[in-house]
């Protein structure tokens, strides 16, 4: 990918959408590369983390004509808590911001617990949205014959065991339970050193307002999604890495095989920060999809 100059690359711009009922949604629009004819990619972001556009990604989104947009979720950084929300509650909040930027159609991409919602929007809206990619994200809960939390790391089980014992538990296990960098896989540690160390950055960002947003999604993962994903109908790419210690590979194994226009991508070696260096062969799927579309 050749390097992007500083002049083309795309400027953020931040705003607070007024959603009425005293609710707010910090957006992010990562805008126009100039080309008029831009690909939106809405961004999910993960769990705990802020809607800011994934850094590492950026350069080599401008160059595929990608603009990105995304909004921190509920309970995080500038957005009003929702409390009781669910998976699929976050395709409105979507739906919302991109009527206020007149975008009509769309693609989504989400990494780990943004999978689940960028799925969400799929589901909802089959006719706005072009294509969805999930990357190492989760499965439902309640997934037939998936053995769900098999193959975690310790740590990450812990947190999300917790979550289905409700708020009170969860929100006592969050305040008290130490970081396990085990959670990590050697790989993953190299590339939180290097360019995703924005990921360490965001999510330390995430949570010095308190840590609601991450009870919130926790809450989401283990409860009803309010969606079926066999019910989608759009092109769904799913990434993971066979490694991953904090989201198996399994739970993409079992999305894919109930979603009808499914591709699964499972990269041998990669854990879960490391497969993102899948990011940009995700956004090139997503420029084909959105031309064949």
């Amino acid at each position: 990918m050749p390097a992007i100059p500083p002049y083309a690359r795309p400027v953020t711009t931040q705003l607070d959408l007024d959603l009425g009922g005293g609710r707010k949604l910090h957006v992010y629009d990562c805008g126009s590369t100039g080309a008029g004819d831009d690909l939106v990619v809405f961004w999910h972001h993960g769990t705990p983390g802020l809607g800011a556009p994934p850094e590492p990604l950026v350069p080599a989104a401008a160059a595929l004509g990608i603009r990105w947009v995304s909004f921190d979720r509920p309970g995080y950084g500038g957005s009003t808590r929702l409390p009781d929300r669910d998976v699929a509650s976050m395709a409105a909040d979507t739906g919302a911001v991109a009527d206020a930027l007149g975008v009509n159609r769309f693609a989504v991409l989400g990494a780990s617990g943004g999978g689940p919602h960028a799925l969400a929007c799929a589901a909802a809206m089959p006719g706005r949205v072009l294509g969805a990619v999930s990357i190492a994200g989760l499965a439902p809960f309640s997934a037939e014959n998936l053995a769900w939390f098999d193959g975690m790391a310790p740590a990450g089980e812990a947190e999300l065991r917790a979550a289905t014992a409700g708020p009170a538990v969860l929100a006592e296990h969050l305040t008290t339970a130490a970081f396990d960098p085990e959670i990590f896989t050697p790989a993953d540690h190299m590339a939180l050193a290097g360019i995703w160390s924005w990921l360490g950055d965001v999510a330390g960002q995430a949570v010095q307002g308190g840590i609601d947003g991450m009870v919130d999604d926790d809450l989401a993962y283990v409860g009803p999604w309010g969606f079926d994903p066999a019910q989608l109908s759009v092109p769904v790419l799913f990434v993971h890495g066979e490694k991953d210690r904090i989201v198996p590979a399994a739970h993409s194994m079992w999305l894919a095989d109930r979603v009808p226009e499914a591709e699964l991508r499972i990269r041998p070696q990669a854990g879960h920060i490391s497969v993102l260096a899948e990011g940009v062969a995700a956004m090139k799927w997503l420029t084909r999809i959105a031309v064949d579309g």
